[in-house]
């Protein structure tokens, strides 16, 4: 599965933007997709995901409330809307798909990086302070 992510650029601190990730050739709606995100000189580090079942979604704690993803099947892409951005948001995003399995319904599973099978080439996010 080919993933292309998109939609990165320079920000003010407070800011939005919306990350696409779309799969050309293959049904987004049949994985579960995530966004990473990797900032200079550190871990890659999970920020959100959508279950493929029924759309159930994931956050880490550090864009609770600020990030939402979803899913636009019509148009085989997933989005994170990023809103009140801050400078500790700075980093390359990737979005990863995650081959469908049964009873996956711990945070866990989806914050780790070895549950996805398929990986983006990533987009980069700079927030201005």
């Amino acid at each position: 599965v080919q993933l292309q992510a998109s939609g990165g650029g320079l920000v003010q601190a407070g800011g939005s933007l919306r990350l696409s990730c779309a799969a050309p050739g293959r049904t987004i709606g049949t994985y579960t997709v995530g966004w990473f995100r990797q900032a200079p000189g550190k871990e890659r580090e999970f920020v959100a995901a959508v279950r493929w079942s029924d759309n159930e979604s994931y956050y880490a704690e550090y864009v609770k409330g600020r990030f939402t993803i979803s899913r636009d099947n019509a148009k085989n892409t997933v989005y994170l809307q990023m809103n009140g951005l801050k400078s500790e948001d700075t980093a390359v995003y990737y979005c990863a798909a995650a081959t469908p399995r049964y009873n996956r319904n711990s945070y866990n599973y989806y914050e780790s990086r070895v549950s996805y099978d398929w990986w983006g080439q990533g987009t980069l996010v700079t927030v201005s302070s």
